[in-house]
């Protein structure tokens, strides 16, 4: 236990919210190079949507705040996990200790409180939908610690939110948009590739989960188990995209790519010989590019003549690929 001066002095050392120093840090846990997970889901749901336009307020609201949704939760759920990201992650700005959980929760809940407003002031009904969000990520960590199948699906759970508010802020429709054959698709695709992103993840994590007492499921089944269910997972994903982009071409050619970087990650995490925490990058990398490809191929099969959104679509994926070549430790993802 530290005593009274030693406390004083450890939180002297800390960065205060009004310094530059401490956005700085907050950046890095909300790990800008994932934002593009949650504003792709959104922006497949809104895509999916009835008379969805690229440049509308409501897309572009809908857009930006989603685009940050990620970011805020990520740094959230880092305040309830500092006892693993100190060994897996040092990096981090909470495991050096140069920021206080109290700041980077109130920052986050901030962040999260305003997105709130901005998707309520499209649909009155995504209160419902960013409460249920919130409360996930209040209590994922409980559930990664404790239940090893619980993990990738709680999480997913959370995520699979996502293009059902971007649906709703562009549609205004009530729940009764849960009825659309292609939401409900969409919501199976969402779901399980970033189930498989969370799995994959975890096996970057090992070790420090291990020595933390997380019973996640590689802690408790091992690598091989982890990546044969996450195959599972990926079947699940392809089949359900590729129902939602048949009729196109250039989405069945993206998809068809996201396959191919899906069995690249998939292959090497079966018959590396070192299963070994640094042996996860690929695999995790490849789960990561995939599920935004599989997204994007949604976002065009239902917008297939809008040179506009091929444009966008395409500006996405290139800024994606630099903020992601530009992260802090290029051994976490």
């Amino acid at each position: 236990m530290l005593c009274n001066d030693q406390l004083m002095e450890q939180q002297d050392h800390m960065y205060k919210i009004n310094s530059f120093h401490f956005w700085k840090a907050y950046w890095i846990h909300m790990r800008p190079y994932l934002l593009f997970i949650s504003a792709v889901t959104a922006w497949a749901g809104m895509s999916v949507a009835p008379d969805y336009q690229l440049f509308s307020i409501n897309s572009i609201l809908t857009f930006i705040a989603l685009f940050f949704a990620y970011g805020f939760g990520q740094a959230l759920t880092d305040c309830f996990q500092v006892d693993t990201d100190k060994i897996s992650a040092p990096y981090r700005p909470l495991s050096k200790g140069i920021v206080s959980t109290k700041s980077v929760a109130t920052v986050s809940i901030t962040g999260l409180f305003l997105i709130t407003i901005v998707l309520v002031y499209l649909n009155l009904w995504n209160i419902l939908l960013c409460v249920l969000s919130v409360a996930g990520l209040y209590t994922y960590t409980f559930v990664k610690r404790r239940v090893w199948w619980g993990g990738p699906f709680y999480n997913a759970w959370i995520v699979a939110l996502l293009p059902i508010m971007g649906y709703l802020s562009i549609s205004g429709k009530s729940l009764s948009a849960l009825e659309d054959k292609s939401l409900q698709m969409l919501i199976v695709l969402s779901f399980f590739s970033y189930a498989t992103f969370v799995l994959i993840g975890y096996l970057k994590d090992i070790t420090a989960d291990r020595e933390s007492g997380y019973k996640t499921f590689p802690v408790v089944f091992g690598w091989n188990a982890a990546v044969w269910v996450s195959d599972i997972f990926i079947i699940i994903s392809l089949i359900s995209c590729f129902k939602l982009v048949q009729h196109d071409l250039k989405a069945i050619v993206i998809s068809s790519i996201a396959l191919i970087i899906y069995l690249t990650g998939q292959i090497y995490a079966h018959t590396t010989k070192q299963k070994v925490e640094t042996n996860t990058v690929l695999p995790v990398t490849s789960t990561v590019r995939s599920f935004i490809l599989l997204h994007l191929a949604v976002l065009l099969a239902f917008n297939p003549d809008n040179i506009s959104i091929l444009i966008a679509a395409g500006l996405f994926y290139i800024v994606f690929e630099i903020t992601l070549a530009m992260r802090p430790e290029m051994g976490q993802i």
